[in-house]
């Protein structure tokens, strides 16, 4: 069965080569010339994957991404820019995009970044709480199926990989996690970008649990990081 990409992207020629190519290599690809449009395209298809061009008329891709990460905080995507701004890419990474592509590439890359970010995404988290899709950690309520973490009456939407870096962390609580091994168990290789991108999602589950003084996520300098929880 072929995976259907949404590819989300208002230079035409640009486009229309890049889609040639996709199906090419065997993908199915719907694609959508502004934000607006994508989003209803998005919605009535629910793709396997998403490209998203960040420059884009009546919705940049920023605020396509979390329109759909607002619902379907499960689906990958991948930025497109002609920028190679830092502010860019770390807003790219805080939304939790599985890739950020600058142009031009190869479009042979590109396809190498999508095969390996659609393997990671069907592949289970491997730890003891992967069965249990809802539990309790310090006063939080983790739902893994509806991808919230509660606390008293805040609750945060958190996204799939949010999801399994919680699962693998708290599998792994108040023990030393070497980055190396959350890297290849989540984001599947331990590229700079890769890193990188793991750097944030720490910082944004650091203030997810702040509410709670019993956990904590401190680093330990070049070597990883510990999920402390002390009643546990």
């Amino acid at each position: 069965m072929k995976h259907h990409i949404l590819l989300a992207e208002d230079d035409f020629d640009y486009a229309s080569i890049l889609k040639q190519y996709l199906e090419f290599s065997g993908f199915n690809v719907t694609w959508a010339k502004d934000g607006k449009e994508a989003l209803k395209i998005f919605s009535a298809t629910q793709p396997d994957i998403c490209i998203l061009d960040i420059m884009m008329p009546h919705m940049d891709g920023f605020t396509l991404a979390e329109n759909i990460i607002d619902k379907y905080p499960e689906t990958p995507f991948i930025f497109l820019t002609a920028k190679s701004f830092k502010e860019d890419k770390i807003k790219g990474l805080r939304l939790g995009a599985d890739d950020y592509v600058v142009k031009p590439f190869e479009v042979e890359e590109l396809i190498l970044r999508i095969q390996n970010i659609l393997k990671r995404s069907q592949k289970p988290v491997a730890d003891n709480t992967s069965k249990t899709m809802v539990f309790s950690i310090g006063s939080y309520v983790f739902d893994g199926e509806n991808y919230t973490l509660t606390h008293e009456k805040i609750t945060h939407r958190i996204t799939e990989k949010d999801a399994h870096l919680i699962r693998f962390l708290y599998a792994n609580k108040n023990k030393l996690v070497k980055r190396e091994d959350i890297l290849k168990e989540i984001w599947g290789n331990d590229d700079f970008f890769s890193g990188r991108s793991m750097d944030v999602f720490i910082s944004r589950l650091r203030k997810y649990f702040s509410e709670d003084p019993d956990i904590s996520i401190p680093s330990v300098r070049g070597l990883g990081f510990k999920f402390n929880t002390k009643n546990e």
